[in-house]
């Protein structure tokens, strides 16, 4: 068998190795040190937001999140079906409820749709909204940027501010990504809504091993979000606590780390962006394969690729393919099971998802990896072409 080809891998090639060994060197290797501060101004200094919270994961920053903007047992949060569960596990941990909402195209959170929901399935009275269906509060929408695309936010953003609706954005896969048009033209993903939340896991564009970042250009917010990741203290020498807090901070070592990744996001999305189009162009001589389009108004990280398979055309469908590749060396995976139909929350209410179905169905991420060569690619390439119905 030739070499295994994984799905998304770190590319460590700066000075990860230098700044790390600083911080071994000088004994800062915990949740104090230069380059946590470093790595929260430069977030700050990328997206053009105002404030950073560097804490231990994507997830960690969400469950924050929603804690900051204050949302409360049985109120509803709107978030897509379509996404890795943890924007709505962190819902759970608040005993808040979810509403599932179908995608678009891109595999985003489709803003039609949320917005027909708004309009027509909630009443507006007393500053805030109600579904009409269950009469709960509606307090937050959280939009997840699925694969680096972006959630189409323009018309939402009016449309929750007028009906008071917080809009937390989980850019966990799209940082670096941001809007070419329409007003919100040059922004990036995570530095719409009230809050944003990005992850470092080790399979992203950018890692810390593990690690996330909340952002918020709400002073406010930020030092809530400062105050509840690190144990909520109120007195640090005497160890005098008022809230519950948590202990969601970020290692220097970690944050080390992510100041060199940083360094070469740039260079990563164009290399990334190159791939794509290479996959692309062999995809479209394979009959029933498609690479999936991105979001034609962002400017995207092009985080992980999603091939889309027609098996009337291609002969074989996802779940086979995937057993192929795997059996070829080449790690593949199908979009996550869809959230309105895991056990945990398959009793909540959903609205009108059909087009997340269809794309779950069709859909399988391939190598993605930054440091992918063109031999792994044209690897990929061959094992899906000869497998291709003739």
């Amino acid at each position: 068998m030739s070499e295994y080809i994984p799905l998304s891998v770190p590319c460590i090639r700066g000075n990860e190795w230098q700044y790390i060994k600083e911080c071994l060197d000088t004994e800062w290797v915990s949740s104090v040190g230069k380059y946590v501060k470093r790595f929260e101004e430069d977030i700050c200094h990328l997206t053009g937001v105002r404030h950073a919270i560097a804490c231990v994961n994507g997830t960690a920053a969400l469950h924050i999140a929603l804690e900051i903007i204050g949302i409360q047992e049985n109120e509803e949060v709107l978030v897509p079906t379509l996404t890795f569960i943890a924007p709505v596990n962190v819902i759970r941990y608040k005993r808040a409820i979810p509403v599932f909402m179908d995608c678009d195209d891109f595999y985003c959170l489709d803003p039609e749709k949320t917005i027909d929901f708004i309009m027509n399935h909630t009443i507006y009275r007393n500053g805030s909204s109600y579904n009409r269906v269950t009469g709960r509060k509606i307090s937050a929408l959280i939009v997840v940027h699925v694969f680096g695309n972006a959630v189409k936010l323009d018309t939402l953003v009016e449309l929750c501010k007028e009906r008071n609706i917080f809009i937390v954005e989980d850019a966990a896969e799209a940082i670096g990504t941001y809007y070419l048009e329409g007003t919100l033209q040059g922004k990036f993903t995570g530095t719409i809504g009230s809050v944003g939340c990005y992850s470092f896991n080790g399979n992203k564009i950018i890692t810390t091993g593990g690690g996330g970042m909340i952002v918020t250009n709400d002073v406010a917010f930020a030092n809530r979000a400062k105050y509840l990741t690190t144990q909520a203290k109120d007195d640090e020498v005497r160890y005098i606590h008022n809230e519950i807090g948590y202990n969601y901070r970020l290692t220097n070592i970690q944050a080390a780390l992510g100041v060199a990744q940083l360094e070469h996001l740039h260079d990563y999305i164009e290399i990334k962006r190159r791939n794509y189009d290479y996959y692309q162009q062999a995809f479209a001589k394979i009959p029933g394969l498609q690479l999936a389009s991105t979001s034609p108004y962002a400017d995207v990280n092009y985080w992980l690729y999603c091939l889309q398979i027609n098996p009337d055309e291609y002969g074989k469908d996802r779940d086979t393919l995937m057993t192929i590749c795997e059996q070829s060396g080449i790690q593949t995976r199908p979009v996550w099971y869809l959230n309105h139909l895991q056990k945990p929350y398959c009793d909540y209410q959903s609205f009108h998802i059909d087009n997340a179905k269809k794309l779950y169905d069709k859909t399988l991420n391939i190598p993605s990896s930054v440091n992918l060569t063109v031999a792994q690619m044209n690897r990929v390439i061959e094992v899906l072409g000869e497998n291709a119905e003739k």
